[in-house]
């Protein structure tokens, strides 16, 4: 069977954690519905099989996983306000912000293993919840920062961080199962990696908020330690906070990481990921490593490098 290589990207968030953060704490979130796509939903268990937690406790990680969080089949989901299957996407997300604000309240790093993006809700409102205001380095080829209002799809895996930015809590309208989110970040606590495939009405939010990013045209012109030298200065500046790095495998170029439902050409070559989790590493901020894949095969075996 193949490969998957896209799951080498696990690698990244390996080299986090070993640079001074020893206690780690897993939860998987085997949910798909943020999406049209199954098959994401198997992230976790793949994972888990192919060897994390002996490779994290080879590196001088203590480790304690918390399971997978356990999401409800939810019936009669119809879209609201253009927001595919909000019932299911709203009380999955729930329910992860409790478990990790769980792992936080006992002391650990964090890491979560999707799952589709639309579960960043549920797992940077749990970490803010315990942290408090929060730095968020989303590196991901798309933005995910529509609101239901702008959305060509509905599909909330375009849409989390408009749900999680106070300046955006205006143009939310109600959704079931969506009234327990509180916005948690500040649009200047908000820097991008990555971007290459961004939606029209995503442009008009970045802009007008003033967002920080670095498209993928950023990353070739400035190369990747700069890219990471300003985005130090730029979110220290604004005052030390709790890092979270949302690390969508999307964000590397597919000859990297073919397994995602969203692949974009043009993007990290995996070097530049790897640095990119190097340089946060080595801040000394508390950092809370949300790890995303996108899509898995049923016939993919997955190998984790022993690097």
């Amino acid at each position: 069977m193949p490969v998957l290589k896209g799951l080498e990207g696990l690698r990244l968030a390996l080299r986090t954690f070993t640079r001074g953060h020893h206690s780690v704490g897993i939860v998987g979130a085997p949910f798909w519905k943020g999406q049209p796509r199954a098959g994401v939903e198997l992230g976790p268990d793949l994972i888990r099989n192919a060897g994390l937690v002996e490779k994290l406790k080879g590196q001088g990680c203590t480790v304690k996983d918390y399971g997978n969080v356990t999401f409800e089949e939810v019936t009669n989901d119809e879209p609201i306000n253009g927001v595919r299957r909000p019932r299911a996407v709203g009380r999955a997300n729930e329910k992860l912000s409790n478990a990790v604000g769980r792992v936080k309240r006992d002391g650990h790093t964090c890491v979560m293993l999707g799952g589709d993006h639309s579960l960043a809700i549920g797992s940077i409102h749990g970490h803010a919840s315990c942290r408090g205001e929060l730095s968020v380095l989303w590196v991901d080829a798309h933005a995910d920062i529509n609101t239901p209002l702008t959305s060509p799809t509905g599909n909330v895996h375009g849409q989390p961080m408009s749900y999680l930015i106070h300046e955006l809590h205006s143009k939310i309208p109600a959704i079931a199962d969506f009234s327990w989110i509180t916005p948690c970040v500040w649009a200047k606590d908000l820097v991008y990696i990555g971007l290459r495939d961004v939606d029209p009405g995503e442009h008009f939010i970045l802009k007008n908020l003033n967002i920080k990013m670095f498209s993928m045209t950023d990353v070739d012109r400035l190369g990747i330690a700069k890219v990471m030298e300003q985005t130090c200065d730029y979110l220290f500046s604004k005052g030390k906070k709790p890092i979270h790095l949302s690390y969508d495998i999307d964000a590397l170029d597919p000859s990297v990481s073919p397994a995602t439902g969203t692949p974009v050409r043009g993007g990290l070559t995996y070097r530049e990921g790897i640095y990119i989790t190097e340089v946060i590493s080595q801040t000394g901020e508390d950092i809370y490593i949300s790890e995303i894949i996108k899509q898995v095969r049923t016939s993919t075996s997955v190998r984790l490098s022993n690097r």
